[in-house]
């Protein structure tokens, strides 16, 4: 099957006995052994048939055999760092705000935690020159908010000839636009939140790869700590991802347009969007991902919170990659946890703001972005 078709047939096989082309949602917290053959069930923090049906089709989006999925993408996250922060972990300098509170408790336990810009090829060679056994690398790609891109088929190919394990958040992007295993990464983090599910009204996360011994331990992890998503959870993401690439295809079209309009605006003074030539990472985008996302980040000339009460059709609030188009300043939302210092250094300003653009007609946006940025 190719990838449309798996998003809508994968997990969700016809139901013996009834032939539901919906699989029923199993509720039951616990299952009675004497009537199972083979004993297969015991206890839904280990084991839910509505979960796995969710798993089999993440699993197959990549074309491979394994996913887990999670209460969050933060408690996907957690877990790989459980599993395979082990001495040091050299995450990408612009990341989600959340994975900076998650690089915090590992450093809290001795692990040691390396901010690097793996967008830079010259830093990559440089991270990578030494042995790097029990070491991490944890992508994102394209960044958040600043949109950097990093060269997945180097950086995997230098961390693995050192000796370390690389791990893509790949939730900006999505499976439609990029699959990171392809290009030599290990793991492929999702916070199921995002675009996957794509209706903004649940939360889940996701951890997907290849390697049996991974998928033991992750499960595992899982059950112990008990961080598994609720059977409705799963079925709402799984429900949400049978449209996922007529959502991305709609979202990339529209932030192609927006992205010209920015571009065009007097009132702007920097477009951050991988699709544009003059972007530092445009070619190695074209090269890995199928479309350039529907995120954009651009710099303000005036006060960005009246621009941001001024959007209509954009709600100011924070997330990506669903249905609703949304708006927000980083610096005061995502990343105000992150210190200022770094802040400032990365470019993460008050000017800047981060728009995740939704399925509405592309021309309604485009007057409502229009009327924000030029209002008197």
């Amino acid at each position: 099957m190719r990838f449309d078709t798996r998003l809508v047939h994968v997990g969700q096989e016809a139901t013996p006995g009834t032939g539901d082309v919906v699989p029923p949602l199993h509720l039951s917290s616990t299952y009675e052994r004497d009537v199972q053959d083979p004993l297969r069930w015991f206890y839904a923090r280990g084991e839910n048939p509505t979960r796995e049906g969710l798993e089999r089709c993440l699993a197959a989006l990549e074309d491979v055999r394994f996913a887990s999925v999670f209460s969050s993408g933060q408690a996907a996250g957690a877990t790989a760092l459980a599993v395979l922060a082990r001495k040091r972990v050299i995450v990408s300098d612009d990341v989600y705000g959340g994975t900076h509170a998650l690089m915090a408790t590992v450093a809290a336990r001795g692990v040691e935690v390396r901010y690097e810009d793996l967008a830079d090829p010259e830093v990559v060679a440089r991270v990578f020159a030494d042995d790097a056994e029990g070491t991490l690398v944890w992508v994102e790609t394209p960044t958040n908010p600043l949109l950097k891109v990093v060269d997945l088929t180097e950086v995997s190919r230098l961390a693995h000839r050192a000796g370390a394990v690389v791990l893509v958040d790949n939730t900006l992007a999505g499976p439609v636009l990029q699959q990171p295993l392809r290009f030599g990464a290990d793991v492929t983090l999702y916070s199921t939140t995002k675009s996957i599910a794509g209706h903004l009204d649940v939360l889940g996360g996701a951890l997907v790869h290849d390697r049996e011994e991974l998928h033991e331990a992750f499960a595992a992890n899982r059950t112990a700590v008990g961080n598994v998503p609720g059977p409705f959870d799963c079925f709402l993401v799984h429900r949400g991802l049978k449209t996922l690439s007529l959502r991305t295809r709609c979202q990339v079209a529209s932030t192609e347009l927006l992205v010209a309009a920015l571009c065009e605006s007097p009132a702007v003074t920097e477009v951050r969007y991988p699709g544009l030539p003059e972007h530092p990472g445009h070619e190695v985008a074209a090269r890995q991902m199928t479309g350039f996302g529907s995120l954009v980040s651009f710099r303000y000339r005036g006060d960005v919170d009246k621009l941001l009460g001024r959007l209509q059709l954009f709600a100011n609030a924070v997330s990506l990659g669903g249905v609703r188009s949304l708006a927000q300043c980083p610096a005061a939302t995502t990343h105000r946890p992150v210190p200022p210092e770094v802040r400032a250094r990365l470019g993460i300003t008050d000017d800047l703001v981060r728009m995740s653009v939704g399925i509405e007609d592309p021309q309604d946006l485009l007057d409502d972005l229009g009327q924000a940025l030029h209002a008197p």
